[in-house]
């Protein structure tokens, strides 16, 4: 089975984290969840995501359905 690097990176002044999947060109756009922007190739694969106002969670899970 082939390994896989997941990179995170956390902002903590911007209170921004950002997930990476796959290090590859592609743009954010949104998804259902104001606070959530997905990461996408230009076919449309998911290469990862980020969440804004991260510490605003907290309170409760972040569920969200990533195209």
């Amino acid at each position: 089975m082939a390994k896989k690097i997941i990179k995170l990176w956390f902002d903590k002044q911007g209170d921004y984290l950002e997930v990476t999947f796959e290090k590859k060109a592609g743009f954010f756009r949104q998804t259902k969840n104001d606070a959530v922007m997905e990461k996408v190739d230009d076919k449309g694969h998911i290469l990862g995501f980020s969440v804004m106002n991260v510490s605003k969670l907290s309170r409760k899970p972040l569920e969200v359905f990533l195209v």
